[in-house]
């Protein structure tokens, strides 16, 4: 009696815990990988639960058939040498159940890692999403333009992200569109989805980072083909330059909010792919030719840590700052 107590109290405890949760995203799929992954999810589940189903009730069982009461009192078992299809039967479970999820496991992870079946004859927009100081730049290539703390996407056609990061190890997690993919500074790592339902998808840094981790939350908002173009459009007649001062500024800074640029990095600091080993290669082959507006001056001061919540200006001053594109 004395150990139902803790028990009920844990029990009530996760009760009233996961009363306060919101909804499972990784199970609210919007895209064909996120759907793939949510349904392997769900049927790992309901194996876990057909097994526990078998083990609670054959553990019911044996309770209940071979309780001691008082019509078997003093009696003695039989001596058993064993049952050799009981050995089979228990061994062999086991390995089918372990058979059945890795290949499951194998076959969706295949499957992730390649354009969604029915996207594969389309061109992918290519979006570039590097991490720097708690915050994303999302450079857009063939569109030329840039976005920081929020990415806009198409539905209905393919997305490649090309991650990678100017700092330590991070990871893009979009849940309700697909898995994860690790971002590291010397090489890009791709990821494939497709958003086949408009609206604003939580996207996150599912890879502890340091002390701005709990800072990179970002939006993804999937919508209409015309509405993307028009946005973009929107976007290289409004939103200010890029330069590569305003880069290295931007890199340095801790915290920022949503910023837009009518052009992108990747002419003046490239992503460490097609001959371009490393952010720190970046850095010795700009220093063999140096700006004559950064040389010799002094390191830029960072600004102290700015409200993530508070909105940044379109466009870092101008500053001759020093490269901190391996920071």
């Amino acid at each position: 009696m004395k150990k139902r107590g803790p028990l009920f109290a844990l029990f009530l405890s996760f009760t009233l815990l996961l009363s306060g949760c919101s909804s499972l995203t990784v199970l609210d799929p919007k895209g064909p990988a996120a759907r793939t992954l949510s349904e392997t999810i769900i049927f790992s589940i309901l194996m876990m639960l057909g097994v526990l189903a078998v083990v609670y009730t054959l553990y019911i069982f044996i309770l209940v058939k071979y309780r001691a009461k008082k019509s078997n009192e003093g009696y003695v078992p039989p001596h058993e040498e064993g049952s050799k299809w009981l050995e089979i039967t228990w061994i062999a479970i086991p390995i089918i159940i372990v058979a059945i999820l890795s290949v499951v496991t194998v076959k969706t992870t295949v499957a992730v890692e390649k354009v969604p079946a029915g996207y594969e004859e389309q061109k992918p927009l290519v979006i570039y999403a590097a991490t720097s100081n708690w915050k994303w730049h999302f450079s857009y290539p063939e569109e030329g333009i840039e976005t920081v703390n929020y990415v806009n996407i198409p539905t209905h056609r393919p997305i490649e992200f090309r991650i990678y990061s100017f700092g330590p190890i991070t990871s893009l997690w979009i849940p309700q569109l697909a898995g994860q993919k690790y971002g590291m500074s010397d090489m890009v790592n791709k990821l494939n989805l497709v958003a086949d339902v408009p609206g604003s998808y939580l996207g996150k840094n599912s890879n502890f980072s340091g002390e701005g981790f709990a800072h990179m939350e970002f939006e993804t908002l999937a919508m209409p083909a015309a509405d993307f173009d028009e946005w973009v459009n929107d976007v290289k007649e409004t939103a200010p330059k890029l330069t590569e001062a305003d880069f290295k500024k931007l890199l340095d800074t801790k915290f920022v909010g949503r910023m837009s640029f009518s052009n992108n990095h990747l002419s003046f600091s490239p992503a460490p792919e097609e001959g371009h080993h490393g952010n720190m290669d970046h850095q010795d082959n700009k220093t063999e030719h140096p700006d004559p507006a950064t040389k010799d001056e002094a390191e830029f001061d960072t600004e102290p840590n700015v409200d993530p919540n508070k909105p940044m200006p379109e466009s870092p001053a101008e500053d001759n700052s020093t490269n901190h594109e391996g920071h």
